[in-house]
């Protein structure tokens, strides 16, 4: 994080508006958020027009805080676009902090969140007190943005306090921070004017009331800020005085500001103040384009009352009182009008990456030529409900858009291709080219019509998984015949391959079926690489690189896995880089090679930096994890990968390998009954992505979990499955690769003669995984730091790293149940671990642990470090959800 001071970062003493000489500096309040600041959440909830927003603004504008301020709105109920906003209002504060939440879809699930979490945890720093603030919270109802926010701020984070302003009660669960005395409020009734106040801030307006009038003003206001300035303005303009005031006062509110705000105003004006009305971005870039007439802006901003510009989003808010009256005047407007801002708003927002709201607007302009190309620039791997909502659009519109535009219509069977509709897609697919084909000539057809024979081959390629039809290569044949009509170019994200759990993939286990699948890919790659810019190339090499290594031919798929590496650079498929660079780390850990493993996995972390890679921390995240599960470095895996029964977002294609590696996981910490569930879960969740050598690889490491809780039967049962999966195409690398576990069950095995399993396989079986268990050993211990391999410090004192992740919280000043909460322990759990620190340390309590530790330099940068954080190796940003089909295009 960047060491600028915190007055620095907030853009400190930066006035409200321009007319800040107007604006009351309200000690009284102040001092209740001043107050209010020592908690961990501040509630500000109060009706409209209290003066929430200025009061909270104009205190933490001369705040020693770093603040970011997040203005909600309805549109936030879409958690896509609320995670734009968020991020947005992060980016105020602390732009790296920002630049990794981009790479992040909205954190829906437990998983996300805890990836979400490390960024925080990450980028703050102890020295810095942080403020978020949430303004206009009552407009947010959607359950999973609700539960969002509700998780991130009761976060136990000492330093960070959180500003919640609405006009309603919160839908949020505070009762436990409420319980420990970690929430504030400040109510309608804190925020009213006094009526000291009130005649103070006349003074401002430069009127001056008789005391007769001071009173009866309170009287009829009752200290509601809205009104107060109302009657201000009546005052300042009407010689009347009190007897004016009080008839408007008494009159609809939006008369009032008809008669003293918008009448005044020349019609241009009011007419540029209603569209304002029909947009969220209030960006002065943008209303440059909108105003026709500078004068208009200028026009807008005397009325810094009642909008005014935030210096945290470089844009203008409009008071919702004055909004709600602008919106009951847009009837005034032409359609013509709507349209053309709609479609300057839509323009403003693709050019600043902005793409579902630029679709939006698009959408509302009627635009749809433009809202397809905005659609085009998206990744190809979608994030499901991502996909949803865009098809949602695209279904709305009118059927005849899809006759004058039809890569429309491609684009709508891609997105039903990353929903898995593939009969829907097909049939959609064939239609279009029927009328394609039927239609004169031109580059739209042909460009068209090779993007829909490419979408049907790929729905060939995944659908062969389960029907065994690999007749599907024509597809792409006749898409490079129409390409060559037309040739234009695609690049990455557009170009790349997206890959599943497995690459070899056929959920079937007949001898044969995997190599058929192959020589399918095979005939593919030559269409692919020129129509898609690349797209697949090195991925058959990469097959049979897969099919190999299962096989235990440790030569020949390093043969495949190195020329499919080489390919896989030379067409940028990242994806396909990727899992060659893991495949060759289990091949370097069977061989026992712990150099090249460690050069491997710099190289995989090296992609992390390609920005045209969507789903490089997801694939990093899952592969480095197995890694790191197999070797026992358990505590380097991402925590969304250590929770026990998360129900994962992902694709119902791709989760295959993160079940695998989250079972892996418990494994290794010897938690088998955790293992065994999240072994089950794939059995409820797979359907037709239930690939054979996924099915063989989880019921070989159930056999080896039941066996450890001394379930015979049960682990005799899972390794007769998985030696039936095997048997066929010869696979013995998912037995041999659980090394000492596999051969102690093996030898039991060998000793029942009821099985129905050969003993020379049994045999065998057991041979090459005591081998492997040595190699991986050499590997592991290699892997290990050379203190832990001494198993003592400097000092002579060995703390295991849950124990000096736990130390470092207690040196931070955190409680039990905040470090159980930040740890995913339970609070027993951390009462023990913190006695046995005190036992090793020789300490009798938390300060004399602390005071210890640093002595022994086992705190700070004087001895051993406390560990980095577990899913963020050299920094690294957290990975993004991926979505969508394992081998998809649009």
């Amino acid at each position: 994080m960047e060491k600028n001071t915190p007055k620095q970062l907030f853009h400190s003493n930066v006035p409200i508006n321009s007319d800040s000489q107007v604006y009351l500096k309200r000690t009284r309040i102040d001092r209740l958020l001043e107050q209010a600041m020592q908690n961990q959440v501040v509630i500000v909830s109060a009706g409209a027009g209290y003066g929430k927003t200025h009061a909270v603004y104009s205190f933490v504008n001369n705040y020693p805080a770093l603040t970011c301020w997040i203005q909600l709105s309805e549109w936030d109920n879409i958690s896509e676009r609320f995670w734009e906003n968020f991020i947005d209002g992060v980016s105020g504060g602390n732009k790296k902090a920002a630049v990794r939440l981009e790479n992040m879809e909205f954190p829906e699930t437990d998983r996300e969140f805890d990836r979400y979490l490390t960024i925080p945890r990450q980028e703050t720093r102890t020295d810095v007190k942080y403020v978020f603030v949430y303004d206009d919270f009552h407009l947010i109802h959607n359950k999973k943005v609700l539960r969002f926010l509700e998780r991130s701020i009761t976060m136990p984070f000492p330093n960070i306090t959180s500003i919640l302003i609405s006009r309603t009660e919160l839908p949020l669960n505070l009762m436990g921070l409420e319980s420990k005395g970690l929430l504030a409020r400040i109510t309608e009734e804190d925020l009213r004017f006094t009526i000291d106040e009130m005649a103070a801030y006349f003074q401002l307006l430069g009127v001056s009331p008789s005391p007769q009038t001071v009173s009866s003003i309170y009287y009829d206001t009752e200290g509601w800020a809205f009104a107060i300035h109302l009657a201000g303005l009546s005052l300042r303009n009407a010689p009347s005085g009190a007897a004016y005031v009080n008839q408007a006062l008494r009159s609809n509110i939006f008369k009032l500001i008809a008669s003293e705000i918008m009448d005044p105003l020349p019609v241009p004006v009011q007419r540029f103040l209603i569209k304002l009305s029909l947009i969220d971005h209030l960006v002065p870039e943008l209303l440059e384009e909108i105003a026709d007439d500078p004068s208009l802006i200028e026009g807008m901003k005397g009325l810094d009352s009642f909008i005014r510009f935030d210096v945290y989003h470089n844009a203008y808010h409009i008071h919702h009182l004055f909004l709600d009256y602008l919106k009951g005047r847009q009837n005034e407007l032409t359609e013509y009008d709507k349209k053309d801002l709609w479609h300057k708003t839509a323009a403003w927002c693709a050019e600043n990456n902005l793409k579902l709201d630029a679709i939006t607007y698009y959408e509302k302009a009627g635009d749809y030529e433009r809202l397809i190309d905005v659609v085009t620039t998206m990744p190809v791997m979608l994030p499901n409900r991502t996909a949803r909502m865009l098809l949602d659009i695209m279904e709305r519109a009118p059927p005849e858009i899809y006759n004058q535009i039809p890569h429309a219509q491609v684009q709508r069977t891609g997105l039903y291709l990353i929903l898995e509709m593939f009969d829907k897609s097909r049939e959609e697919l064939i239609t279009v080219i029927g009328k394609l084909e039927a239609a004169p000539p031109s580059p739209a057809v042909y460009r068209t019509l090779t993007g829909c024979y490419n979408l049907l081959g790929f729905i060939g390629l995944n659908t062969s998984s389960y029907t065994r039809d690999y007749d599907y290569v024509h597809y792409f044949k006749k898409a490079l015949h129409y390409y060559e009509l037309n040739k234009f170019e695609v690049r990455p994200p557009m170009s790349l391959i997206a890959l599943g759990s497995y690459l070899c993939r056929p959920n079937s286990e007949e001898a044969g079926e995997m190599e058929k699948y192959i020589e399918a890919i095979s005939a593919m790659i030559p269409y692919t690489s020129v129509t898609f810019g690349g797209c697949a190339m090195g991925l058959d090499d990469l097959c049979r690189g897969e099919l190999a290594f299962f096989k235990g031919d440790m030569p020949g798929a390093e043969q495949f896995v190195l020329r499919a590496l080489q390919s896989a650079r030379q067409g940028n498929q990242y994806e396909v880089e990727t899992r060659a660079l893991f495949y060759l780390v289990r091949i370097k850990a069977a061989q026992g090679n712990y150099p090249a493993i460690e050069e491997l996995l710099k190289q995989m972390e090296a992609l992390l930096e390609e920005q045209r890679y969507p789903t490089r921390f997801t694939n990093y995240d899952i592969l480095t994890g197995w890694y790191y599960a197999h070797t026992g470095q358990t505590d380097k895996l991402a925590p969304w990968l250590q929770n026990d029964f998360e129900e994962s977002d992902l694709n119902s294609i791709v989760f295959g390998l993160e079940i695998l590696v989250k079972a892996k996981y418990h494994f290794a910490e010897k938690r088998c009954p955790a293992a065994l569930a999240v072994l089950a879960s794939r059995e409820t969740r797979g359907g037709r992505w239930d690939f054979v050598l996924g099915k063989i690889e989880m019921k070989a490491l159930e056999a080896v979990s039941r066996y450890q809780l001394r379930d015979r039967e049960g682990a005799f049962a899972a390794l007769t499955e998985a030696y039936r999966l095997a048997k066929s195409n010869l696979l013995y690398m998912p037995f041999t690769e659980l090394g000492k576990d596999m051969r102690t069950l093996a030898d039991a095995a060998l000793k029942d003669r009821n099985l129905d399993i050969p003993q020379d396989w049994l045999k065998k079986v057991r041979l090459n995984a005591a081998a492997y268990a040595r190699k991986l050993f050499a590997v592991t211990e290699q892997s290990r730091p050379a203190a832990a391999r001494e198993g003592f410090n400097r000092k002579g004192v060995k703390l295991s790293r849950r124990e000096m992740e736990v130390l470092t919280n207690l040196a931070q000043g955190m409680t039990q149940e905040e470090i159980a909460g930040i740890s995913s322990l339970s609070v027993n759990t951390v009462k023990s671990v913190i006695r046995s620190i005190y036992n090793k340390l020789g300490a009798i309590n938390k300060a004399d642990a602390v005071r210890i530790a640093a002595s022994l330099a086992i705190l700070g940068t004087g001895g051993e470090k406390s560990p980095e954080p577990a899913d963020a190796p050299g920094g690294r940003r957290t990975p993004q959800a991926a979505g969508g089909p394992p081998i998809c295009l649009r």
